[in-house]
């Protein structure tokens, strides 16, 4: 599925026409003005899944993040924004004639904020398991007598503790959920991406690979293919991954050449780096 078609960026003689305007001022940085004429980039016109491709440096965040705005997409996390942004989106233009269900940047920060979120969640559920097994010594050896119907509640732990008598495990299990992490921070991360990305949307992926395992790169390349391929999905995606750049059927953009051109994923620098130090230790495998 492809919502959206095209996207045109500030042209050179727009940026150069608004900084010799700006220049004068006071002003330390006019980003993202001046970021994308480095590597010829006016424009983009997209397939179901478009990758952007480059080193630190060319532009690919940048490039998501102008069009996430223009296209006002939902996001989670903050991102490097300056006080020239909306000149810069005023100059931008795209063609979107379908209509996605979700517009939605996801970036590496959403990710580690998902995982922080489960690490500071699971601590306090450590925290209460460690009390509830307290508790359950303490009542187990107590000598308890109810007094009152407000010492009820009291007395309800207590015959609980000792007809479990042998197996503290049960009363923590009957008194808290489990822990909420039975997972490692890149399963974590691969069951994120399986949850924001839903039937019918426009997706902006910043090098979703960080924290993903090759194996699992590989099924979230296969996961967004099907996306694209049963569920009517759109994706956009800046990555280095050997793993995601082969994806079947992506357009991929080489933003470190300039200007822009599109080119196979084997020819990528990146990949024919791999490709060559494979080569190299092919006899030990």
């Amino acid at each position: 599925m492809v919502y959206l078609e095209d996207f045109h960026f500030a042209s050179v003689d727009q940026e150069e026409q608004f900084l010799n305007y700006i220049r004068p001022t006071c002003y330390d940085t006019f980003y993202p003005f001046g970021v994308l004429p480095s590597c010829g980039l006016e424009s983009l016109t997209f397939e179901p899944v478009t990758i952007l491709y480059g080193g630190n440096g060319s532009g690919k965040t940048t490039v998501l993040n102008i069009i996430a705005e223009k296209t006002g997409a939902a996001r989670d996390s903050l991102y490097n924004r300056s006080s020239f942004y909306e000149d810069y989106l005023s100059m931008c233009r795209y063609s979107m004639p379908g209509s996605p269900r979700e517009i939605r940047i996801i970036t590496s920060d959403d990710v580690f904020d998902f995982m922080l979120d489960l690490r500071t969640l699971n601590q306090g559920l450590d925290r209460r398991r460690e009390e509830l097994f307290r508790e359950f010594a303490q009542a187990k050896h107590s000598r308890f007598q109810m007094r009152s119907l407000e010492d009820y509640e009291e007395l309800k732990k207590v015959v609980d503790a000792r007809r479990r008598s042998n197996s503290p495990s049960k009363h923590v299990r009957k008194n808290m959920m489990g822990n909420v992490r039975e997972h490692s921070n890149g399963e974590s991360a691969f069951i994120f991406f399986t949850e924001k990305i839903r039937e019918g949307g426009l997706y902006l992926l910043d090098e979703p690979e960080n924290s993903l395992s090759p194996e699992r790169q590989k099924e979230l390349a296969d996961y967004l293919v099907s996306s694209v391929r049963f569920f009517d999905c759109q994706i956009i995606m800046a990555t280095h991954s050997p793993l995601l750049l082969s994806m079947k059927g992506a357009r991929i953009y080489d933003l470190d050449e300039d200007p822009a051109w599109i080119r196979p994923w084997t020819d990528l620098p990146g990949v024919r780096a791999w490709f060559d130090f494979f080569m190299e230790h092919r006899e030990e495998f």
